[in-house]
């Protein structure tokens, strides 16, 4: 049977995402860096945007203990002050008193937004950090190279020697290539030795910091011992166990050093072990430095009579308005052309502050509610952190889980305790013999402390930790106790046995 072509109508419902709501998705996701160099942009590009200052007597926002709904005189004075009569009826009737930012990420991407630019700058918001010089090792001792080396050929090797030391102070190449290389790329060089090359490298191993140049870590340990006064007790000795006997104290083989050394007790072997542990094998990293990363908290967290208090912090949450005398610009407009060019700007102006709100009343709500959960924590430490995922978060103030996740990435809360990522909060959970949950944080803060309450001659293996997990309920496999051990960088016991 032959079918015919027809009209008709169907009736469907599809979410639109328009600019505006991928706008203010995107800049939810943002950290506070992130944020803060958007907004640069978006004032540079954007003559009717400015600052509003902030006083520093009030937070941005605050919620009462666990309250997320926003105070609103505090809203009324985000409004702008007067709409002028001459924006369209599209930007009255279309600018919302919310924006709803929770939906699904699939939704939001079906096509790219494209954050605000000014002129098509890419300077980093470190630009704006401070102009503090960064100190190199490579700088430091090239520097010392040309107080103690007046000879250019000298300078040249110490020069290529400066440039094969790596971040942490040790040789990368071996001498035989270096001069090979100086060879190859200097003609002056073509009698050059691999001992000439040496006693240049001799030379910068006496620079500061104390250990940089040398070629493997005994060489390291070594040159900071040589650096020692000669009234060092034990040194002599300490000398002879780095040279001869390092990787017998890798393997806390204390009965094979103590004959070897000739030690009477082992209080001299504690003695030795401990001079050894002042010394600094990467000693490159007390010299290099890097552009400093500070973490401004989004949220602040305070104790109050009424009880835990949860606030924007009005440092990470600049405040954006539209200038005063907009509506003076529009009627001084003298083509039709300037007054669409301003009324586009006051559009985009409007929607990047509604946006900005509601940024901030989702990090508070979702910052208030990870807070209630997790009460016990901020009260007693790890040991008490409640298991708990984004499904938890999400259903409790009835978003996406999307959402939760995009609010609490690279957002962070100062507490009492210090200051915490968002995410620190969400941890998976193991059952305990009781019916209960524990989560993976507060059985690694349990191992941490039974290891730090361990014997040092006889430190506890991983069976054994299991074993005392299970006393207190939690019934977890000794392989789940080596991954829990191997994440918070805790050796296994036959490296963590110690004289005392």
């Amino acid at each position: 049977m032959a079918m015919k072509p027809s009209l008709g109508l169907n009736v469907s419902q599809s979410l639109v995402i328009t600019p505006q709501l991928q706008q203010a998705i995107y800049l939810l996701q943002l950290s506070t860096l992130d944020l803060q160099q958007e907004i640069q942009q978006a004032l540079e590009s954007n003559p009717l945007l400015e600052l509003e200052e902030i006083d520093d007597e009030q937070p941005l926002i605050a919620a009462d203990p666990f309250d997320t709904s926003t105070r609103e005189a505090q809203k009324a004075e985000e409004q702008q002050e007067a709409t002028p009569t001459e924006m369209s009826q599209w930007e009255e009737q279309n600018l919302p008193e919310e924006l709803a930012v929770d939906t699904v990420w699939d939704d939001v991407y079906s096509q790219d937004y494209s954050p605000s630019s000014s002129s098509g700058s890419s300077e980093d918001y470190e630009d704006y950090a401070g102009d503090t010089p960064i100190t190199t090792l490579s700088d430091h001792l090239l520097w010392q190279l040309n107080l103690n080396i007046h000879n250019a050929a000298d300078r040249l090797i110490g020069e290529t020697l400066i440039d094969s030391i790596n971040a942490e102070g040790y040789l990368r190449d071996n001498l035989d290539a270096i001069t090979q290389g100086l060879q190859e790329q200097n003609p002056e060089f073509a009698e050059l030795t691999t001992a000439e090359v040496l006693s240049v490298l001799k030379l910068i191993q006496r620079f500061d910091p104390p250990g940089v140049g040398a070629r493997d870590l005994k060489e390291c340990l070594a040159l900071q011992l040589e650096q020692l006064p000669n009234t060092t007790p034990y040194l002599a000795q300490t000398i002879k166990l780095v040279d001869q006997y390092l990787e017998v104290l890798a393997a806390r083989d204390y009965r094979f050093l103590m004959r070897r050394l000739k030690l009477a007790d082992e209080d001299q072997l504690h003695e030795i072990i401990s001079l050894i542990q002042q010394l600094n094998p990467r000693p490159g990293d007390s010299i290099e430095s890097e552009a400093s990363s500070y973490i401004i908290p989004d949220l602040l967290l305070t104790r109050t009579e009424q009880g835990w208090r949860v606030e924007l912090n009005p440092e990470s949450q600049p405040k954006l308005r539209v200038q005063s005398n907009y509506s003076e610009l529009i009627s001084r407009a003298d083509s039709p052309a300037t007054k669409d060019y301003l009324k586009g700007h006051h559009r985009d102006a409007q929607w990047l502050i509604k946006s900005l709100q509601s940024r901030s009343e989702t990090l508070l709500k979702v910052g208030s509610k990870i807070v209630e959960r997790q009460q016990a924590f901020l009260e007693k430490g790890d040991e008490f952190m409640v298991p708990m995922v984004l499904a938890d978060i999400a259903d409790a103030i009835e978003m996406h889980e999307s959402t939760i996740s995009r609010a609490t990435t690279q957002k962070y809360i100062h507490t009492p305790r210090g200051i915490y990522e968002l995410k620190y909060f969400f941890s998976s959970h193991v059952s305990t013999s009781e019916g209960g949950e524990a989560s993976s944080i507060a059985i690694r803060a349990m191992l941490r402390k039974l290891i730090a309450d361990e014997p040092p001659r006889k430190p506890l293996s991983d069976s054994k930790l299991a074993d005392l997990l299970a006393e207190t309920g939690i019934q977890i496999a000794r392989r789940t106790v080596a991954k829990y051990r191997e994440a918070i960088n805790i050796p296994p016991s036959s490296e963590r046995k110690r004289l005392r």
